[in-house]
Order: structure tokens, then C-alpha cells, then sequence
């Protein structure tokens, strides 16, 4: 079994890279300037927990989206590619894939806006609900 090229599932794995790229860019484009302001430089950046609690939180808060798109969705790529593998990466696995891919573009966006904490919460955990829905699938599909 391999990945076929035009598993349907790629289209969200590709979705969630490029959304993170975005992301990235946005933290940039806040952070830098910011940064500029504040008379901070590269040697204020050694330790980026203390840089970006020089920065203003609504500045900081789309590096720290930036790195949760590091964190969590890995699993998500590796479930997805895994029913691609399995050939299951259409139906019911891509419907699971895009609603992730939603559920965390919801997330980013309240995180690096307003970050009202407990609707962030919430967002997050129903991605963590779909997350585990998409591990069962694939474990019923492969055991």
C-alpha cells in the first residue's frame, strides 16, 4: 500500500500547511514591527519566551497560534496520511479531515484576534473530539 497522488485526503493536509504558513507570516508582520518599536533586537530574541513577553499580548498571540499549528495538527497529518495509505482517504475520513482543517482555521482566528480564552477552548477541544473520531476510523479500518 502507498499514498496514491490524487488521494483526496491531501487536499486538507495541504489546506492546514499553507494555512500555517499564513499564520506565520501574520505573526511576522505583527511581531517585527512590534519589535521595532520597543527598540528590540536580535539579542532580545535568544530566549522567546522573554521576547514575546516584551511584545503586546495581541502581538504575541499569532507567534503562540503559529506554534499550536506545530503542535497538535502533527497528529492530524499523521492520521491523514495514514487513511490516505490505507486507502481511506475519501467518505467519511475526509469529511473528518476538512472539519479539522475548519475547526482550526476557528481557532486561529479567535486566538489571534480577541483570544477569548474559553471559546478558544471549546473550538478546541471539538478539534480534539474530530482528531479522535479520525483515529478510530482509521484504527477500524486497519484492524
Amino acid at each position: 500500500m502507498g499514498i496514491e497522488n490524487n488521494s483526496p485526503i491531501l487536499a486538507p493536509i495541504a489546506v492546514l500547511i499553507l494555512w500555517s504558513m499564513i499564520v506565520l507570516a501574520w505573526a511576522a508582520m505583527a511581531r517585527l514591527p512590534a519589535a521595532r518599536t520597543l527598540g528590540l533586537g536580535y539579542e532580545d530574541a535568544k530566549r522567546t519566551s522573554e521576547f514575546g513577553a516584551r511584545l503586546p499580548p495581541e502581538v504575541q498571540w499569532k507567534m503562540d497560534n503559529y506554534n499550536h499549528l506545530m503542535e497538535q495538527p502533527t497528529l492530524f497529518y499523521a492520521a491523514a496520511l495514514a487513511l490516505a495509505a490505507a486507502g481511506m482517504g475519501d467518505g467519511i475520513g475526509l469529511w473528518l479531515a476538512w472539519a479539522y482543517v475548519a475547526i482550526r482555521f476557528v481557532h486561529s482566528i479567535v486566538h489571534c484576534t480577541s483570544n477569548v480564552v474559553a471559546t478558544r477552548f471549546r473550538i478546541f477541544a471539538l478539534g480534539n473530539v474530530v482528531l479522535v473520531a479520525m483515529g478510530i476510523y482509521l484504527a477500524m479500518g486497519v484492524f
